[in-house]
């Protein structure tokens, strides 16, 4: 599976599909169903946490194979981040486990 439109967040798919979507967002995060009402500003001091906020474009649906405007959101770190908490915590665990299970495939071979 390729990862991203044009397969690089530095392809030229990409970078013009971010930028639609900024331009959709007015360069605001278009909030999560965490924090339905954010709207912080990119370049500028986040109203809830002080960090100066950088919008990425975050799939909604975990897919980066995709650039469907309606399965994506601009979201500053905080909404992101949220966002994809369970998501990151499951392929964590994921990983460690085919870690662990290449590990004793390996031990068994020696």
């Amino acid at each position: 599976m390729k990862r991203y439109p044009g397969g690089s967040i530095r392809s030229k798919e990409w970078r013009e599909f971010r930028a639609s979507i900024l331009e959709r967002a007015e360069n605001m995060c278009e909030g999560t169903p965490q924090f339905p009402e954010c709207r912080a500003a990119n370049g500028e001091a986040h109203p809830e946490t002080g960090s100066v906020v950088v919008l990425t474009i975050a799939h909604m649906d975990h897919d980066e194979s995709h650039a469907d405007p309606e399965r994506c959101r601009a979201l500053c770190q905080r909404c992101h981040n949220k966002w994809d908490a369970d998501f990151r915590r499951a392929n964590s665990a994921r990983r460690k486990h085919s870690q662990r299970a290449i590990a004793d495939f390996v031990d068994d071979m020696t």
